[in-house]
């Protein structure tokens, strides 16, 4: 599968809680790190997803705000993965920052050249990678 999504997560299906129209979805991916998706109930049927599935995630770079660690903020944002910046590709207006996650995951974010400078991002600083339960699509082999 090729995709232009530039996070890439392939796990497991740990949970499943159903509400009235969407369900929340959690998939643990290697090293246990847990990210968690809201999808319809047809998609929850049409992708057969239960606990035990494989299954992958998908979340567009654009999607992802990164905090530095001592932010003190607590946020609404179901995805708040902490980790430890590894690279940063500076451009022209923006900048890619990768945040390696413990068990070897991997979070990509574009965000401005101005916000790495105030955050102070830096290879080896500590940094959290924030994104919407909303905004994680769901993909599972066929």
């Amino acid at each position: 599968m090729k995709v232009s999504a530039r996070n890439v997560f392939p796990g497991t299906v740990s949970q499943v809680r159903e509400g009235a129209v969407n369900a929340e979805v959690t998939l643990t991916l290697t090293g246990g790190t847990e990210l968690v998706a809201v999808v319809t109930l047809d998609s929850v049927k049409s992708l057969e997803l239960a606990p035990g599935r494989s299954a992958v995630a998908l979340v567009k770079a654009p999607w992802v705000m990164v905090m530095s660690a001592d932010s003190g903020l607590r946020l609404s944002a179901r995805n708040c993965l902490a980790g430890t910046v590894e690279s940063i590709g500076d451009g022209a207006v923006n900048a890619e920052v990768v945040i390696a996650l413990p068990g070897g995951s991997r979070v990509v974010a574009m965000v401005t050249r101005d916000a790495v400078q105030e955050l102070q991002l830096a290879p080896g600083v500590a940094a959290t990678a924030v994104f919407k339960a909303s905004h994680v699509i769901l993909g599972v082999p066929a």
